[in-house]
């Protein structure tokens, strides 16, 4: 943060004082907050974290272990879901986001704040309500945001992370000073509501193919920095996880076999080369294609932009020869109901991230 008031000064000369009077201002608050923290006694309200029990990343949902002594969230998020569930915070890439983007919105501090109120502004309560229905994320990441920006706030989560709000319904509860909530609302909302969108769009997808067989799955079609926030607020609308990186299995595309010289060349060099325990995935495009991927023996084909009839045919060979099918391709929520009744296994629709819309929350002070 003291680089970014450093740029800032440099950038407008005339603004200098008053930056490092607010720098200053917001880090006296940050003392006091940190010296009441220090005194608190272990009274305080423990926040509510769904979908847990007993500590980050323990088995158990709503109800259960310390839930249970916090007060558990009554929002429902689907049963296996809360059996996965881990404190997104404790990974190094999420906490390392956190920090830039309060860096990136408080590198000057609150300037509309400390001109109208007066200290920490005094104790407050306020609520994150949705303002239209969507699937519940980003509690955790929420959460962290206002404990970075002052210990002191207590949130409560009265919903789950994976639960459907109905509009209107109050999400979580944010007790504590207010120039310090107003200094953390934005970031929080911003995580709250990007990984709800992308929730949200994921139980749509999940709903398409719902009563069928077959997966919807994401890609690594996510935000810079973002990816592992993302595929969990994937997995907490419905939908599935395909790769987290390059490095967690053997997809090859049109381009490898473009370079290699084929698909049976490609799927043979990768059978014999890469680790053991990796299942052996081609893009394939045509009937033909699909041929050499079956005599090379790949354990799944990627049918790229195939009609749904097309899809069909090439899935009813692939699995008489024991090989799973993917769809991929500029898959709509209309098109995906088809590929699953045509008998996708898989179908991997970039659009759960890229284009999922942030929703709507906002933050309301009581």
């Amino acid at each position: 943060m003291a680089g970014a008031v450093i740029a800032s000064a440099e950038a407008a000369p005339g603004r200098t004082n008053r930056s490092a009077t607010l720098s200053s201002r917001l880090a006296e608050l940050a003392v006091t907050a940190a010296a009441a923290e220090v005194g608190r006694s272990r009274s305080r309200p423990s926040v509510a974290r769904p979908g847990r029990a007993g500590g980050a990343g323990g088995p158990g949902g709503p109800g259960t272990g310390r839930d249970r002594r916090a007060g558990a969230p009554q929002g429902c998020a689907p049963a296996w879901y809360k059996c996965a569930v881990i404190d997104l915070t404790r990974l190094p890439e999420v906490s390392r986001l956190i920090d830039l983007a309060l860096t990136e919105d408080l590198g000057r501090g609150d300037v509309t704040s400390a001109s109208v109120l007066d200290g920490d502004g005094g104790q407050v309560s306020a609520s994150l309500v949705a303002r239209g229905e969507l699937v519940v994320f980003g509690l955790d990441v929420a959460r962290a945001v206002f404990e970075r920006v002052d210990p002191r706030h207590a949130v409560t989560a009265l919903l789950a992370d994976g639960a459907v709000a109905a509009a209107g319904a109050v999400i979580a509860r944010v007790d504590g000073p207010a120039v310090p909530i107003l200094a953390a609302e934005r970031t929080a909302l911003n995580f709250l509501q990007r990984l709800s969108g992308v929730a949200t769009q994921s139980r749509r997808f999940a709903q398409a193919v719902a009563g069928t067989s077959c997966r919807v799955v994401d890609t690594r079609k996510t935000t810079p920095g973002w990816r592992a926030l993302e595929k969990a607020a994937v997995r907490a609308g419905g939908c599935h996880n395909h790769r987290a990186d390059l490095g967690s299995g053997v997809l090859i595309k049109d381009n490898h076999v473009a370079a290699c010289g084929g698909v049976a060349l490609a799927v043979t060099r990768a059978r014999a080369r890469a680790p053991h325990s990796l299942r052996i995935q081609v893009e394939v495009d045509s009937m033909a294609q699909l041929a050499e991927a079956i005599e090379a023996r790949a354990d799944l084909v990627l049918l790229d932009n195939m009609s749904v009839d097309e899809v069909e045919e090439a899935a009813r060979t692939a699995h008489a020869a024991g090989i799973q099918v993917e769809v991929s391709g500029g898959v709509t929520l209309e098109r995906a109901a088809l590929y699953a009744r045509a008998g996708a296994d898989f179908i991997s629709v970039g659009a759960l991230t890229h284009s999922a819309r942030a929703v709507d929350i906002a933050l309301d002070f009581a």
